[in-house]
């Protein structure tokens, strides 16, 4: 392993916080949150996936930020350095590694198909079409391997070039741009929807409370769903947070650090909201969950506006930077496993996993075409569906807990080692007296997440 004085490093606190922002903003922010949202009740389901945030997913991200930043290395290197001696916790690093490959085995695929609607849209393609020719279009890129391979395969040598170029001249300025136009753009996108004739119905189902869908639900599944949704959302559990919090400083508290991350990643999911609802409710139009919502019913939307075309291309360029901030993020955090465990440069770690990842990017691929008859879990399902599964299912939440239980009890890196990372630097400190619920209310909280999860998607199988 590289000495701790050898290490690279962010060269300004920003480019830790839009990095960090960037890894957890993605494809969830802009089409589950805006949909379950108005779903389970607008500012009533709000106002609890907040208090989620700060109770759940706020400890997790701040101790992995604490791992990272004291170990000064990948999740695996900083958990070996942290654990007593003769400890295992340092194996559940390779997991988390093998994790961040998962991910983007789909997630680079998602990228492509963006990166694909974005040039559609901008040279007119979706000009005219109803809602039954968006959906076929998307049918048809599904349909054809070679396409979602090429578009793939452009955002995964795009992703691994920034990389290789440096931590601080690739990833952390790239990053830095693709961040803030990102914001500006949303912006604009939000200003655009509400501006639009009868938006007001739209955000008004958004943004009011509407306590009869907590009544028609019940009040057990609105928790539920904010506390997954506060959980997921953040990217927490494989070690993305921990590689920028070995790149930063001590100047800053970590508590500090996080909750401007997540405020940051809130703003977008909250803005999202902004631009899907009122566009769909002025122009009749049912909002759905899942691909359907970025991939054929938007579409159909921007084709009814004014300048359509402008605001639909700025959409999916806008989707296309969120998207590939996480590719960038995670493709650092593998580049760095390699650096900093087997001794690599930067520059031969970057061009074979960009090879790697290039080739475990098919399955999903074909899934929807030369595999299509695979549905593992149950009908309608595909290979994506099932790497999905492994990751936000099974790997993110195993992943957390196991981050909370090293730091909270004393055969890991205890609670007390824990707490002076986390505060060391000005700025808002961890509270001390949150140990009890950290040791052992936390732990059960990702539990009882990681279980219905399972419960939700095998019961339906029986």
């Amino acid at each position: 392993m590289p000495e701790q004085n050898q290490r690279e490093s962010l060269s300004t606190r920003l480019g830790f916080i839009l990095l960090s922002a960037g890894c957890a903003i993605g494809l969830g922010n802009v089409w589950r949150f805006p949909y379950i949202t108005g779903k389970y009740g607008g500012a009533v389901f709000v106002l609890v996936y907040l208090l989620f945030l700060v109770i759940l997913g706020l400890p997790v991200m701040v101790m992995e930020f604490s791992i990272g930043r004291a170990g000064r290395s990948n999740i695996a290197g900083s958990l070996k350095v942290l654990e007593p001696e003769h400890g295992s916790w340092h194996r559940y690093g390779v997991v988390a590694v093998a994790g961040n490959y998962l991910l983007m085995m789909f997630y680079t695929v998602i990228t492509g198909w963006l990166l694909y609607y974005f040039i559609s849209s901008f040279t007119g393609s979706f000009s005219g079409m109803d809602n039954t020719a968006t959906a076929a279009f998307f049918s048809s890129v599904q349909a054809q391997p070679t396409l979602q391979i090429g578009f793939a395969w452009m955002a995964i040598l795009l992703g691994f070039m920034i990389c290789g170029i440096g931590l601080q001249k690739g990833v952390e300025k790239v990053t830095k741009v693709m961040m803030i136009l990102l914001l500006v753009i949303m912006l604009a996108l939000a200003v655009n929807s509400i501006m639009i004739p009868g938006s007001s119905e739209g955000l008004r189902f958004y943004l009011l409370p509407d306590f009869s869908k907590v009544s028609e639900y019940g009040i057990g599944e609105v928790v539920f769903n904010a506390m997954s949704q506060a959980f997921f959302t953040l990217s927490i559990g494989m070690g993305g947070m921990a590689i920028f919090g070995s790149y930063i400083e001590k100047k800053q508290s970590l508590t500090g650090e996080s909750v401007r991350v997540i405020a940051l990643d809130t703003f977008v999911a909250i803005m999202s909201g902004l631009i899907i609802f009122p566009a769909c409710f002025a122009y009749g139009v049912n909002p759905d969950s899942g691909p359907g919502l970025l991939f054929v019913t938007l579409p159909n939307i921007f084709n009814k506006m004014p300048l359509g075309g402008l605001w639909g291309s700025l959409f999916f360029l806008f989707m296309s930077f969120a998207a590939m901030t996480t590719l960038v993020a995670v493709f650092e955090n593998i580049i760095s496993y390699w650096m900093d465990e087997k001794g690599w440069s930067r520059r031969k770690a970057t061009w074979i996993n960009c090879l790697a990842v290039m080739i475990l990017c098919l399955p999903c691929v074909f899934g929807f075409n030369l595999l299509s008859e695979f549905t593992p879990l149950g009908p309608g399902t595909s290979v994506l569906d099932l790497e999905d599964f492994l990751i936000s299912g099974t790997i993110m939440p195993l992943g957390s807990l196991i981050l909370v239980l090293f730091c909270s009890c004393g055969k890991g890196w205890g609670w007390d080692g824990f707490l002076k990372e986390a505060d060391e630097g000005e700025g808002l400190k961890f509270p001390a007296w949150s140990r009890i619920y950290v040791r052992w209310i936390l732990p059960l909280i990702i539990l009882i997440v990681f279980a219905k999860g399972y419960y939700d998607t095998f019961s339906k199988l029986i």
